[in-house]
């Protein structure tokens, strides 16, 4: 297998080359284009949950599509929705990565995804944001809005950051998300809240949110029946 990333920060695109019997699963969607000597496969196997759970859980689509090379190499690219950075990482069977839902782009077999309980009882709030849990060997693409910027913590170095700026953390690193204006368990998701990062390990956040966005946008938008 071999991949690049181009176009980076604002309009990334990942070219994956598979040799025969190699694969990776992505997000639904995700697909840009492949050659005819891949096949495709649309499914909720692999590490992934349940099609049920993953779409009351919120955040990602209902199906992944497995993209396989049969007899021959043939080449995948894919990209994120939204303009936006992709960055590959590898995982080495001893480390575990948590990305934030919606920034989980794609994986080789070898990487096992599931989820991870980010906070509150009220988990299945349709605002809500969770965790995938991400192990094994391979390689996982993830994808943000905005560019990806990383940073590593110390031992005992806290960090905030506000939560619609996640993408990806080091399993090491310890969480809280709360409000701004004072910490308590919360719901993961929402306007005014932030998660306070505790190292060690590294971490990664995107340069751009979507929730952001939107708030300057929709007062933008004229009413129906406006002028």
């Amino acid at each position: 297998m071999r991949h690049e990333v181009k176009y980076q920060p604002s309009y990334a695109l990942a070219l994956i080359d598979l040799d025969p019997g190699e694969s990776i699963q992505a997000e639904a969607g995700a697909m840009v284009s492949m050659s005819s000597t891949i096949e495709m496969e649309t499914s909720t196997r692999g590490g992934m949950l349940s099609g049920l759970r993953r779409s009351v859980l919120g955040g990602e689509s209902f199906f992944i599509n497995t993209f396989r090379a049969e007899q021959e190499t043939g080449q995948v690219t894919v990209a994120p929705a939204l303009p936006g950075d992709i960055m590959a990482l590898e995982l080495t069977g001893e480390t575990t990565l948590l990305v934030q839902s919606g920034s989980f782009l794609a994986a080789t077999e070898g990487v096992d995804v599931d989820t991870k309980w980010g906070g509150a009882k009220s988990f299945f709030s349709s605002e809500g944001l969770f965790l995938l849990r991400c192990t094994g060997q391979g390689t996982i693409w993830i994808s943000s809005y905005g560019a990806i910027h990383p940073i590593d913590l110390a031992v005992g170095e806290p960090y905030v950051v506000d939560t619609g700026h996640m993408v990806a953390f080091d399993d090491s690193v310890q969480y809280d998300v709360g409000r701004s204006g004072g910490w308590k368990s919360t719901l993961f998701s929402g306007e005014g809240l932030v998660v306070k990062l505790t190292g060690p390990g590294r971490f990664f956040m995107q340069t751009r949110s979507e929730d952001a966005f939107l708030s300057w946008l929709l007062p933008k938008i004229p009413k129906q029946g406006g002028n």
